[in-house]
């Protein structure tokens, strides 16, 4: 890919976005993987409990909260089966094509063009993300993709974008969180990019105004975001701190 360098008038040096819920509108996909695999463990659950209590966990903690809530703790090995086991029937979910939100795209794409790093700082498995950021036909536009494989502890934890961090600026040069854009959708995902001092916009595609008070911003769809917002957004977070 063509490297393009930033504006200089602009101060964002990169932007971070989680997979699930910001670029692809893959919960429901997520959902029905699980219960297919928690079916036959009696440990079934509306999508609404999903939503309440797992969005924002990767499969690890996933399984092992089910059935936690349940009284019953899981051994390694088994975990393993389960994670391996989910994996093989989301892969069979994609394969029937992965819903995209408005905006998306177009945003990537502007941020492209205008040479701003990009990165995707996810819970969801290398593989998973990957066919997600596929589908969509964006995948040379993130220079990098840190995945639950990649981390010993997933979001609300601020390893995973500690390490997006990094490894961009492997790439670009050393950054400066509080110059750096999180995109996120859960609580979990603000308080990560959060703790690892990023500046935070939340997409109420997953979680209402109200649960993600804890983002700099917040805008109901991508499709209401570009640059210069997130740009006046940095300069006005500044002026406040």
């Amino acid at each position: 890919m063509t490297s393009i360098e930033p504006e200089p008038d602009l101060i964002i040096q990169a932007v971070i976005f989680d997979c699930d819920g910001i670029l692809v509108d893959t919960e429901p996909l997520h959902y029905r993987a699980f219960q297919k695999v928690l079916v036959p463990f009696g440990l079934a659950h509306d999508f609404a409990h999903y939503l309440e209590q797992f969005v924002g966990f990767d499969d690890r903690e996933t399984f092992v909260h089910a059935f936690r809530e349940a009284g019953i703790e899981l051994e390694a090995a088994t975990l393993q089966r389960l994670i391996q086991t989910k994996s093989m029937v989301l892969r069979e979910l994609v394969e029937q094509g992965v819903p995209s939100f408005p905006g998306v795209v177009d945003l990537v794409r502007e941020l492209m063009g205008r040479g701003i790093p990009m990165a995707v700082a996810s819970g969801a498995l290398r593989h998973e993300v990957e066919a997600f950021i596929a589908s969509l036909g964006l995948s040379e536009a993130f220079r990098t993709i840190v995945a639950a494989d990649d981390v010993k502890k997933s979001k609300p934890d601020p390893e995973t974008y500690l390490l997006a961090i990094e490894r961009l600026g492997l790439v670009f040069g050393p950054l400066d969180p509080s110059n750096c854009v999180a995109v996120e959708d859960t609580p979990a995902g603000i308080r990560s990019a959060k703790s690892a001092a990023l500046p935070v916009i939340a997409v109420t595609n997953s979680f209402p105004e109200s649960e993600l008070s804890e983002a700099d911003k917040i805008v109901r769809s991508l499709a209401d975001l570009s640059l210069p917002d997130m740009a006046a957004m940095l300069k006005h977070r500044r002026m406040v701190h």
